[in-house]
């Protein structure tokens, strides 16, 4: 809409979001919003959020036209302004960005676009959109509601769950799967062979990797994230993921339910990474190893050995010479008793010269 939308029928939207979120408009129903933004730039058309108190300062300096605040807050954000009153400022902005998407982006065209090649085994439900130049292949399904961008490839018995959403140049293969209302960006592959191979005689042998993959409801993945399908049994990625661009997930790793990774973070063959994990950007896990759930990774640390209770790991450590860094590791480790005999020492020491 060229004028945005009324801010009275915005409430209205998130109020009736089945999730359920508890909120309250202080101000003109009728006011006009055409945009969502920050604090800084906002102008009176502008829908905002303050969730952190730390920047309630801006809220003097914003010429917003409504901001997201929470209760305690409400009072002296409505001086100026509208104000969506919410126990969960983020949350409910998180909500609102989801909404407004949905009424900017095109309308969903059920059909298969006449460049799209469809095996006649093939499953399409007269309820998806299937792009131009999208290879469906021999017993691939797709579900209601599913969309497939241009140049989408599913490979032999591939499946792509009611409402998910796969966009342009997206490679699930054969007998790889993914569930309900999930978003692949750009240039994903999935079903990738597993990186594996036999030494013999100073040459490699390959493993065919025998797996799938197999990912559940409410996923999303980053722009030319690669998940690599397993070499016997299945790589597993559980609901509710959450991947940024350039993950890799190499073949037979288990990611559980709601853990997120942010961009360029890897994990390697055969580990298992609980439920609630993050990982920050440029994380790597070494292979077969295990993660207890709720643990958070910081960027660009490396996990060389298994994490069994949730807490915040970090660490960045310069490469050697393997057999040096393995003896300067060892000893960083024992750092801190080094340094609490060390103080015992000196107190003795201190002890003795005291008269």
């Amino acid at each position: 809409m060229s004028d945005g939308h009324r801010l009275g029928d915005i409430v209205a939207a998130l109020a009736a979001d089945p999730r359920g979120l508890a909120l309250e408009l202080i101000g003109d129903p009728e006011r006009r919003i055409t945009r969502l933004g920050p604090l800084d730039g906002a102008d009176a058309t502008t829908l905002s959020f303050l969730a952190n108190p730390r920047y309630r300062s801006q809220l003097a300096g914003t010429a917003a036209g409504c901001v997201i605040v929470a209760p305690a807050l409400a009072e002296e954000a409505a001086r100026e302004r509208a104000v969506i009153r919410c126990a969960d400022p983020y949350l409910c902005f998180a909500r609102l960005t989801q909404w407004w998407a949905r009424q900017q982006r095109p309308a969903h065209t059920p059909g298969i676009h006449p460049s799209a090649v469809v095996d006649p085994s093939a499953e399409v439900h007269p309820e998806a959109h299937v792009g131009p130049l999208v290879v469906i292949e021999a017993g691939a399904t797709v579900g209601a509601g599913a969309w497939l961008g241009p140049h989408v490839h599913l490979g032999a018995g591939a499946g792509v769950g009611e409402g998910t959403r796969l966009l342009s140049r997206v490679t699930l293969a054969e007998r790889c799967r993914i569930g309900a209302r999930g978003i692949v960006h750009a240039g994903v592959v999935i079903g990738a062979d597993g990186f594996g191979f036999a030494p013999d005689q100073g040459r490699w042998e390959k493993i065919e990797q025998l797996g799938a993959v197999r990912i559940g409801d409410d996923v999303e993945l980053g722009a030319n994230t690669c998940i690599d399908r397993g070499a016997l049994g299945d790589t597993v990625i559980e609901d509710g993921v959450k991947f940024d661009n350039l993950i890799q997930i190499a073949h037979n790793v288990r990611v559980g339910a709601h853990t997120a990774m942010a961009a360029c973070a890897g994990v390697a063959g055969s580990s298992t990474i609980g439920a609630h994990c993050t990982f920050g950007g440029g994380a790597v896990v070494l292979g077969h190893l295990r993660i207890a759930d709720r643990v958070n990774v910081s960027a660009f640390t490396v996990i060389t050995r298994s994490i069994r209770e949730p807490g915040h790991y970090s660490g960045v450590y310069p490469f050697d010479d393997n057999a040096a860094w393995e003896k300067n590791a060892a000893t960083l480790r024992q750092l801190h008793g080094l340094r609490d005999r060390l103080r015992a020492l000196e107190r003795g020491a201190a002890d003795k010269n005291t008269p």
